[in-house]
């Protein structure tokens, strides 16, 4: 394979700035147009209950004009009573009939696009780089989502249930009002509605950077909190519980200030809305009082016009509060899809093909890597591990072992070289199918807050008890699970905290052996085992690796001595290999490194004979 020297860019981070309302709603399209056909029916039912309702002030007009009806005529008792009041009812019974129609018709659309949503915005953080999600905030992130898939909601509740149909109102009054009165109803009305919105849109965007400082101010003290209980022994081990308390305290100060700058401005705003509907309705009323007066109108119209301008201006007033919510809404949205459309640093080729494993040879081929392209951690690192061999990799800390083992699974990719299975190269293949093809027993063992059977049965989805079992006692710990009153059934607690280093270790040892891959790496595998069970297990994993390709990390040179070629990392350069006798045969920094720790053993067991002198004397 050719060698490459050029070093790939770390992906820059999108840009912090949001991006325009209508941007967002163009994103959110497509998740609705697959439920256009309900949205029709919505709209159609929308308008049916706008028709009803603009409809109830005419026939109150008619109905306090039925009044008027001179005392004693027999049209008093059947007309009035009985026809008018029958269908201002029946016009009231619609409205509420086609409202629920509208609601019913169109929650499926609105939770139906928030689980999408929510679903792919889950499958893409999974997707992507390990890079991210080491300089993310989990709670951040959490509340980010949890707000946009909320947002979702009551973006498309808010729009289509209360803005449109009170747009649609908005025009059959001024149609009503042109055509049963003069022009200059509809003229007051519609400066009114001018100013309104103008005054509302001016300071909801005035005022939205208030928002949304408070919702970073938010999600950074939840960031903080959850920091903090996720980190509950190291917390405890310090004694920095009121440290953690004034940190989250500050937090909470912080948002608290934001919050009381927020509830001023929309003191402001509605202040002001206030005074422009009440000066309208002055204007209106005015008018029709004097139309009254004049007898140019009946005492109904002056009924139908008020009525026409409450079941106007309540919603119109509920409006302000909807605008300001719609824009919450687009902005939290808008976080949710910074999500969606961060950009994968490791992403498969358009042309990727599935690993197809032969014999599973593994090669590093002049390989350069680096997380920052201020610091070189690999440098042209070459070497094969055969099919059904086992290669370790030591070094002193900071050497590059661990990066051997990120690369392979491709959670990046190298800066320069390459990487091969079965001459495959890892950026030609899906990574589904790498990953697939790969098992590994990691240094620092997270588990799920699940049980014990869960946490091993992880490692193939599917696998039957019996499976689980036969992985468990391989590893070593299924004497202990039947021990514990609830057997497999029993909780791990958060990232596995109510068991021990070991017993975590274990559970991951039996979660690969149960996924049984081809290719197996054992980072630091039994670096917290006890020296009993360490060479129990050790010999589990040289039987596990029996067959496959291995490739093994190791800091204790005593858990290597069996690979079959031993490679030795510094500063990221490989300056030595062989097998363990010759490695010691060289007298070079393998031989130096064993030396060390044969001594340091050494001393910590005449320490050990040292202290137990004492204490049989005494006994």
């Amino acid at each position: 394979m050719r060698r490459a020297h050029s070093v790939e860019p770390a992906p820059q981070s999108p840009p912090g700035t949001p991006r325009s309302d209508w941007f967002t709603i163009r994103r959110l399209a497509p998740y609705l147009w697959r439920y256009r056909w309900r949205v029709g029916f919505a709209l159609t039912f929308l308008v049916a209950a706008k028709l009803a309702n603009v409809g109830v002030p005419v026939l109150l007009k008619q109905l306090v004009d039925g009044l008027a009806i001179p005392a004693g005529d027999p049209r008093a008792l059947l007309v009035v009573p009985v026809g008018l009041l029958v269908a201002y009812a029946g016009l009231r019974l619609m409205t509420t009939v086609f409202t629920e129609l509208r609601e019913l018709v169109f929650a499926k659309a609105t939770h139906g696009a928030a689980r999408q949503i929510a679903l792919e915005t889950f499958r893409h953080l999974h997707a992507l780089s390990l890079r991210f999600h080491l300089e993310r905030q989990t709670g951040g992130m959490t509340r980010d989502i949890e707000r946009g898939t909320r947002a979702l909601q009551s973006l498309v509740s808010y729009s289509l249930f209360t803005i449109v149909p009170t747009l649609v109102e908005l025009v059959l009054v001024l149609v009503l009002l042109g055509s049963q009165f003069d022009m200059g109803f509809v003229w007051i009305t519609l400066a009114a509605l001018v100013a309104y919105a103008v005054f509302t849109i001016t300071v909801t965007e005035w005022r939205t950077q208030y928002r949304r400082h408070m919702n970073e101010l938010d999600s950074k003290a939840h960031s903080r909190a959850i920091d903090a209980l996720l980190n509950y022994e190291t917390v405890k081990y310090f004694n920095n519980e009121d440290f953690e308390a004034r940190r989250y305290d500050e937090g909470l100060d912080a948002f608290r200030r934001a919050q009381l700058k927020s509830q001023g401005t929309l003191s402001l705003l509605n202040t002001g809305q206030q005074f422009i509907i009440a000066a309208s309705l002055v204007a209106m009323l005015w008018r029709a009082t004097d139309g009254v007066v004049e007898q140019r109108l009946t005492l109904g119209d002056f009924v139908m016009v008020n009525a026409l301008l409450i079941q106007l201006y309540i919603p119109l007033n509920f409006l302000g509060v909807l605008y300001r919510e719609v824009k919450q809404s687009l902005t939290d949205l808008d976080k949710m899809f910074n999500l969606l459309e961060r950009e994968r640093e490791v992403a498969d080729a358009p042309d990727a093909h599935v690993l197809q494993v032969a014999d599973a040879t593994v090669r590093f081929e002049h390989v350069d890597f680096s997380y920052d392209p201020r610091r070189q951690i690999l440098h042209d690192v070459s070497f094969e591990i055969p099919a059904g061999r086992t290669v370790a990799v030591v070094g002193a800390s900071g050497s590059g072992k661990s990066t051997l083992a990120r690369l392979l699974y491709r959670f990046y990719d190298v800066g320069g070289g390459g990487i091969s299975v079965d001459g495959q190269d890892l950026r030609t293949l899906t990574q589904d199918s790498l990953r697939r093809a790969i098992g590994i027993v990691p240094q620092d063992t997270v588990l799920f807050n699940d049980s014990i059977g869960y946490n091993i049965g992880y490692g193939r989805a599917g696998a039957s008890q019996a499976e689980i079992e036969a992985a468990a006692r391989a590893a070593h710990i299924h004497d202990f699970i039947v021990a514990q009153p609830q057997g497999y059934d029993t909780v791990v607690g958060e990232r596995g905290l109510k068991l021990s280093g070991g017993e975590k270790q274990r559970v991951a040892i039996a979660r690969t052996l149960l996924k049984n891959p081809p290719i197996l790496i054992f980072d630091e595998a039994t670096s917290a085992l006890d020296s009993a069970n360490e060479r129990a297990i050790q010999a589990e994993l040289s039987s596990a690796a029996r067959g496959k390709t291995a490739l093994v990390i190791a800091h204790r040179l005593s858990t290597v001595v069996d690979a079959h070629q031993i490679v030795v990392l510094d500063h990221g350069r490989v300056i030595e290999r062989g097998t363990h006798l010759q490695l010691l045969a060289l007298q070079g920094a393998y031989a130096r490194m064993w030396r060390l720790q044969q001594s340091s053993q050494s001393r910590a067991a005449s320490q050990d004979g040292a202290e137990g002198e004492p204490v049989a004397a005494a006994l």
